[in-house]
């Protein structure tokens, strides 16, 4: 692995400073089942509804998630920490154990987390490669809020719940 320089470890710190929600990213098809955590979820445009995901190409994930086609953004509440963890490898359970566990909602053509904050389901339009990730357009077919729950976002190498905030 290469020395990082000077300006990436300035970057890396100031991105720590970027408060951002907590995502699992899931794909469900011929290439295979799998999840990630991903910080890296943006709208893009409400017509048609589009959002990008940040993807590093040398993820095993990267070519499930592109070959498949199909994607579901699970925006997580905030008791979902743990899972937060599950997905980002951190505590080395397999991932066929994290999708047998009884917290997916069927039907859907990616696996939906059944108590997510929201669940955004939809296709991927479009990728373009910047650097060592794919951005990946999805255009999203079906959403689903859950208004009453926490957001859970990570912020200084960490997550943190967030109840409804105060506007000023």
């Amino acid at each position: 692995m290469n020395e990082l320089t000077d300006v990436q470890i300035q970057f890396r710190q100031a991105m720590a400073h970027l408060a951002s929600a907590v995502n699992i990213v899931t794909t469900e098809g011929p290439h295979g089942k799998l999840g990630i955590t991903v910080s890296a979820v943006c709208s893009v445009t409400d017509s048609p509804p589009t959002v990008l995901v940040c993807v590093n190409q040398a993820s095993a994930a990267h070519d499930v998630f592109t070959n498949n086609g199909v994607v579901a953004i699970n925006v997580l509440a905030g008791e979902q920490c743990e899972l937060a963890r599950h997905f980002s490898g951190a505590t080395k359970i397999p991932m066929e154990d994290r999708f047998a566990w009884d917290i997916w909602d069927d039907g859907s053509t990616a696996p939906t987390l059944r108590e997510a904050r929201v669940a955004l389901v939809g296709h991927i339009q479009s990728t373009m490669t910047q650097g060592t990730h794919s951005v990946v357009f999805v255009q999203v077919d079906s959403i689903r809020v859950r208004d009453e729950a926490e957001g859970l976002v990570y912020y200084g190498r960490n997550f943190h719940r967030v109840s409804e905030l105060t506007a000023i």
